[in-house]
């Protein structure tokens, strides 16, 4: 998988806010865009609701609306246009396949969620089939995450931020400290490289890819490196997604210590969400405001990385004399996240009730779409033969021992300040 690291630029996340609050915008005060039907639970209501001449006008109105999003994004971060407009109605055809599975009845009564069966879908087609470099490049999972985040905004009110943030900031502080504390004594315990180390340590015990990407621009990685550590992230992502929610339901742990513990111990924000969504609103919430605090914590993680990789693996002149500063925690803030609170301001500040409730169905169905376009993309993406690529698997169990780690401490750090 060819990752490259101008994808998650400064440029790309004001994108994403730009967009996110777009489409609000648009919402607000130009066009409220309608709610398809995906609901069935035999093969008449399938015919006579889901593929209703109304309702496929429906999904037609919001195919063209998503295009021009996604377009607008794919010029403003300058990737090719031509090759998006190519690519995304495929990716639009799978994800509204798996929100049609997922909208039957007896598969709503399993509690499983239309991203399981985007990400499933594009495995399948990812794992089976040699897709074409320009067709992976073209796939913006990262824009398609990061925009349905800023309209999750909307739907969770400031004081759940600030009651739910001051916990995630605490327990967020732990587990970073102490599982990159661990996953790198780990990894120099089994003599992987110090790139590797300083990319695993980050990813496992941050945000995963968004960690994974500052750190090796911190300390101008190799790009290879850098995709090894990433497609473990994913791949590992997935596993933890579907069982962590089904672990936490057997043991009846409450939701919000769900909330907390997802959050905390997965590591991309969109399987976070997903995982969430499995669980409830209220896991959902508190995942997301958790996983944000530990984003929060991206750029002073970058800015210490860089400082600790200058004075410990840059000697020459050169590099003295280009010594990081205080922008570098600037430069890695993950930009999106001032989307987030901002659209939670305004929605819980700036609106009156009555219009919150006019939009906010409508808001929420193009912010699932939004997250169950990313899954797909990230399952056309994802390779599992990636993850073997790499000739030592010392990387590889230095990361799986690690995440063990995290997932045991977050639990129990989840209980200890999200517990009643």
């Amino acid at each position: 998988m060819l990752i490259k690291t101008k994808q998650l630029s400064l440029h790309e996340d004001w994108t994403v806010v730009l967009l996110g609050f777009l489409i609000i915008g648009i919402s607000l005060f130009v066009f409220l865009p309608e709610v398809p039907v995906f609901k069935w639970s035999n093969g008449s209501d399938l015919l006579a609701d889901v593929f209703a001449v109304g309702n496929l006008q429906v999904l037609l109105v919001q195919f063209i609306y998503l295009t021009a999003i996604g377009s607008i994004a794919a010029f403003l971060i300058g990737k090719s246009v031509k090759n998006f407009l190519l690519v995304f109605p495929i990716v639009y055809l799978l994800t509204v396949l798996a929100l049609i599975v997922a909208g039957n009845t007896f598969i709503k009564g399993l509690n499983l969620e239309a991203v399981i069966f985007s990400l499933v879908i594009g495995l399948t087609i990812g794992n089976f089939f040699k897709l074409p470099e320009w067709f992976r490049s073209a796939l913006s999972t990262e824009v398609f995450v990061k925009i349905g985040l800023v309209l999750l905004g909307t739907s969770v009110i400031f004081s759940d931020i600030l009651k739910a943030g001051s916990l995630g900031l605490i327990q967020a502080l732990i587990v970073v400290l102490s599982v990159w504390y661990f996953a790198f004594w780990l990894c120099k315990k089994l003599k992987v490289d110090d790139e590797l180390t300083m990319m695993i340590s980050s990813a496992v015990s941050i945000c995963g890819v968004s960690a994974a990407i500052a750190t090796s621009g911190a300390i101008k990685g190799d790009s290879k490196k850098l995709s090894y550590v990433i497609s473990m992230v994913l791949v590992t992502a997935i596993p933890m997604m579907i069982f962590m929610p089904i672990i936490a339901q057997y043991f009846n742990f409450p939701e919000e210590v769900t909330g907390a513990w997802l959050g905390g111990s997965i590591d991309t924000s969109g399987a976070v969400v997903a995982s969430g969504t499995l669980v409830g609103e209220t896991a959902l919430k508190i995942s997301t405001i958790v996983k944000f605090s530990q984003n929060v914590l991206l750029g002073l993680a970058a800015f210490a990385i860089s400082v600790y990789w200058t004075y410990t693996h840059n000697k020459s002149a050169e590099a003295v004399a280009s010594k990081p500063t205080l922008g570098v925690i600037w430069e890695r803030f993950p930009k999106f996240v001032i989307g987030f609170v901002l659209a939670s301001v305004v929605f819980s500040f700036l609106l009156t009730s009555e219009t919150r409730d006019t939009v906010k169905d409508s808001l929420k169905n193009i912010q699932g779409i939004w997250f169950a376009l990313a899954f797909t993309s990230i399952g056309l993406e994802t390779n599992f033969k990636d993850l073997f690529s790499n000739n030592s698997k010392k990387p590889l169990y230095a990361f799986l021992i690690a995440q063990f780690f995290n997932v045991i401490i977050t639990l129990i750090i989840a209980f200890l300040l999200f517990g009643k």
